[in-house]
């Protein structure tokens, strides 16, 4: 199969119960994209969203626990994030790993979590600028690849999303030849570990607008974006969402 083409939204900790009028409008401006289209809202907002989108907007969390229950005050496993009506889960955003410190390893084991409940795995790689400036910037992406990803992710349960962490909400955005690179890179490394490692949805994340989209659409092996503060207004990333359906 190809590559699914994927808008996602992470709305990090924003919105309340109000904010869900936005998914109408989402809904209303496009009743058939030609595109998947995702939102990953604060836990307090899955199970109102799906049932407001009703499928046709995929609903995921921002992150899970590796264990499926017990004494983990605060943690949400990935079973429950299912039960609530998510689809996909964030894991592995550069917020998590640097505000939590976690590790390659404990994204893997929460990727195997969200895998064994079913859910779709969206992993984060991505450098900081001083590993951009140092010249580091395969070898980290190479590096986290290989430690964040189970060896049981298929292009059906996991979604790689490439987001530098210089670029989020900074306004910056790499050129086109640094996203490019680094996207041939992860289909590269994906290929040679992973039997359909060709048919992985591979996003681009990091000041992800609708005045550059289009542009990063059509960057090779980019296959949607996993966007943070435009996907708040329908506005905002409904252009975003259009401009993935014509690629």
């Amino acid at each position: 199969m190809a590559p699914r083409k994927l808008a996602a939204g992470n709305w990090k900790m924003n919105g309340t119960l109000a904010a869900l009028a936005e998914i109408d409008r989402l809904l209303a401006d496009h009743p058939a994209p030609g595109c998947e289209v995702l939102i990953c809202p604060p836990a307090t907002l899955i199970h109102p969203m799906a049932a407001r989108s009703q499928g046709r907007i995929a609903v995921g969390g921002q992150d899970c626990h590796a264990k499926t229950s017990g004494a983990h005050t605060g943690d949400i496993a990935a079973a429950q994030l299912r039960d609530a009506g998510a689809s996909h889960v964030i894991l592995g955003h550069s917020e998590r790993r640097t505000d939590h410190a976690e590790t390659d390893e404990q994204v893997r084991a929460k990727a195997t979590a969200a895998h064994e409940a079913g859910l779709v795995a969206v992993i984060c790689v991505g450098e900081t600028e001083a590993q951009r400036d140092a010249g580091q910037t395969l070898d980290v992406i190479s590096a986290q690849l290989a430690g964040s990803v189970p060896d049981g992710a298929t292009a059906a349960n996991t979604v790689i999303a490439y987001e530098p962490v210089w670029a989020i909400g900074t306004g910056r955005t790499p050129t086109s030849d640094q996203i490019a690179e680094v996207h041939a890179l992860m289909r590269e490394r994906l290929s040679a570990r992973l039997g359909d490692g060709a048919d992985f949805a591979l996003l681009y994340g990091g000041s992800v607008k609708p005045g550059n989209a289009a542009e990063i659409f059509a960057i090779p092996h980019v296959n949607g974006a996993l966007v943070g503060g435009a996907s708040l207004k329908a506005e905002d990333f409904g252009p975003i969402i259009a401009a993935l359906s014509a690629a």
